[in-house]
């Protein structure tokens, strides 16, 4: 099956900021979005791209496995506080709240245990996880959900 994403190798334009141990590779044209906003931002201390491995139990499977969340970055907050945050890319409709489809639906149970698992891992390790989809990337008002 063909993958419609952009996808590639970014080229970083600050690498004192790249802390990943490797190229930063971006799988959708909104995480090369988020990995220019990244390298630019002056807030953003540090980041990296799929730098954490977080075991987790896939509800479709019933298997141990992992999720490698999109982004680790470390920033200064608008109190000059530091803080640091795993951040996941993705669409709306890949989270529960906006799932309609059958298949929508699935991959969302999915990626919402590979959340929780995040979670309890980012609590642990002190710093936070959320997960940005167009809504948060493109400032879009949200929409209601269909009943």
């Amino acid at each position: 099956m063909a993958n419609n994403f952009q996808q590639g190798i970014y080229e970083v334009k600050n690498p004192r900021k790249y802390v990943g141990k490797h190229r930063p590779k971006y799988r959708s044209g909104w995480e090369l979005k988020f990995m220019r906003m990244l390298d630019s931002h002056p807030n953003i201390l540090a980041w990296a791209s799929e730098a954490h491995k977080i075991p987790y139990r896939n509800p479709a499977t019933g298997k141990n496995t992992h999720y490698v969340p999109d982004f680790f970055i470390v920033y200064e907050d608008k109190d000059k506080k530091r803080k640091a945050e795993m951040i996941e890319i993705k669409p709306a409709g890949q989270t529960l709240a906006y799932a309609r489809s059958p298949m929508q639906k699935a991959s969302a149970i999915v990626n919402e245990a590979k959340w929780q698992a995040a979670k309890v891992y980012c609590k642990r390790q002190g710093v936070g996880f959320r997960v940005l989809t167009e809504n948060e990337l493109f400032n879009q008002p949200k929409k209601r959900k269909r009943r």
